[in-house]
């Protein structure tokens, strides 16, 4: 195993000095490009902050973005990607919360960056990407860091309101890039469709594979993932053979009837997380792309964007639930009750991480980490952390990891105990819904439902009250053009309850 991320870029930029290494609409970069840009950008930061410093990035889902984020790294740092397009005051409680030793920015983000009122020093990348390498800086930056070193510090919703940042070290990220790249199959051939944003968990992937293998990849601009067509026509054109995306994005397109006027024509290697992905969509996607690998991912941001996967052989049943499938490599997985006992097998139970792909821990919040990386409960002879996901699981008798929904998900309402995700579950299955989303509203005792697609209110209703108890069935249902969605793809339910329960 490489000891540094960079060890992954220096030696493709060697073999693969010409090669596309990242590309947008307005640039493209090569290895040997990405090298130098943020070895530059690195020598002028590592006059400025001292090794093993945060340094937090504002940067536009450009090409350049992923060799600023390198810069932190050339320097000794760790770096704190923000999101361009979240609310000011978000960023403003994040930059509080972390106080990094500095701020870039580049071009397109430089006067966001400057109202944010950031009390400490704020660089323009394309500024420090003016100056030369300093080769001697660099090598004892590179000499004094290890392996343990936090790499990056995503942020991810924290229940309170104070956004929650998951510290990633080098060795949890190289041990998941390792683990992806052989249960996917990418290699130096492929072209990645990077649909996540760059801040984002999910962009690891498409960051840090073409590092290792010398892979590409396409920056695919934002707007395009509500225009189905003008999609699938971008990953012809650039030869798209891979993709990670969120569930969503598969069911946008699916939902849009684009598969009815082209589809892509190179795609091979197709992974999906974040949210439960309908069969019936999967199924379509299949039937299109015969022949490509799907892999369904499960994991939290704090396992290193995904702990588990499952290949998808055959083409699906519309009313099929996927499994969670199994560990990654170097990681383990399985399931707590309330008193941190292991359950009976077939039973429920919290699903709990072990291994090098648990990262550090939350960002200079002590309590919120000691909650949620804790001991191994079923080891007592030697220092063993895991994290406790929240989640809700079942083993099947193949070995395979089912997926149950959240711990906080359950309810109780007329007197029953009512899994959310049970309901949202059974809606999938009824044609003319494309994706759904359960909330209750405890004051009035109402469970609603929020759903796009051409049912009515009408067949949804007829169709649960066949399917689930009456306590169940949902007494409000919303349809919608679309459901809102938070950055990383995933249904913003906050958005909802503002909306709807007032």
């Amino acid at each position: 195993m490489v000891q540094n991320v960079l060890d992954w870029l220096d030696d493709t930029a060697r073999r693969f000095p010409d090669k596309t290494a990242f590309e947008d609409t307005q640039r493209v970069l090569t290895f040997a490009e990405v090298r130098a840009l943020s070895r530059a950008m690195a020598s002028a930061l590592a006059r400025r902050v001292g090794s093993r410093a945060v340094v937090a990035v504002l940067a536009g889902r450009s090409a350049l973005t992923p060799a600023i984020y390198l810069s932190a790294v050339y320097a000794g740092c760790c770096y704190a990607p923000l999101d361009a397009e979240a609310p000011a005051d978000r960023l403003r409680k994040i930059l509080a919360h972390v106080s990094p030793a500095a701020l870039i920015a580049d071009e397109s983000t430089a006067e966001l960056a400057r109202s944010l009122d950031f009390p400490g020093e704020t660089l323009l990348a394309e500024e420090l990407a003016d100056t030369g390498a300093d080769e001697a800086a660099l090598a004892a930056r590179r000499a004094a860091a290890t392996i343990f070193d936090p790499l990056y510090i995503i942020f991810t919703s924290g229940s309170s309101g104070t956004p929650k940042g998951v510290i990633t070290s080098q060795l949890s990220l190289i041990n998941y890039i390792d683990a992806y790249a052989g249960v996917v199959g990418v290699d130096e051939t492929d072209i990645l469709g990077c649909q996540s944003p760059l801040s984002y968990i999910a962009a690891i992937r498409d960051i840090y594979l073409p590092l290792k293998l010398g892979a590409s990849t396409l920056i695919i601009p934002k707007q395009l993932f509500s225009q189905p067509v003008k999609l699938f026509e971008l990953l012809n054109e650039k030869r798209v053979t891979a993709i990670g995306w969120s569930v969503s994005a598969f069911t946008i397109c699916a939902g849009t009837g684009v598969f009815k006027h082209l589809r892509p024509e190179h795609l091979k290697k197709i992974s999906f997380s974040g949210s439960v992905m309908p069969c019936r969509c999967l199924r379509l996607w299949q039937e299109q792309l015969p022949g490509a690998r799907f892999v369904h991912q499960y994991g939290p941001t704090e396992a290193t964007a995904s702990c588990s996967w499952y290949a998808v052989e055959d083409v699906v049943g519309e009313d099929e639930v996927l499994p969670i499938g199994r560990p990654y490599q170097n990681y383990t997985m399985f399931l707590l009750d309330e008193n941190d006992r292991p359950v009976p097998a077939g039973e429920l139970g919290e699903i709990c991480v072990g291994g090098p792909g648990v990262t550090l821990g939350y960002y200079n919040d002590p309590e919120r980490t000691a909650a949620a990386f804790v001991q191994n409960p079923l080891n007592t002879a030697y220092r063993e952390i895991i994290y406790k996901t929240g989640d809700v699981g079942r083993v099947r008798p193949d070995g395979l990891f089912e997926f149950h929904g959240r711990r906080d998900r359950q309810i109780k309402h007329l007197g029953h105990r009512v899994e959310l995700d049970e309901i949202e579950e059974a809606v999938r299955a009824i044609p003319g819904v494309e994706e759904c989303a359960c909330l209750y509203h405890a004051d009035r005792e109402l469970i609603y439902l929020f759903y796009t697609g051409p049912a009515t209110d009408r067949e949804l209703a007829t169709a649960l009250r066949a399917a689930l108890p009456g306590y169940m069935v949902p007494r409000r249902f919303v349809p919608l053009g679309a459901l809102p969605r938070l950055s990383n793809g995933k249904t913003d339910l906050q958005t909802l309850k503002e909306s709807y329960f007032k």
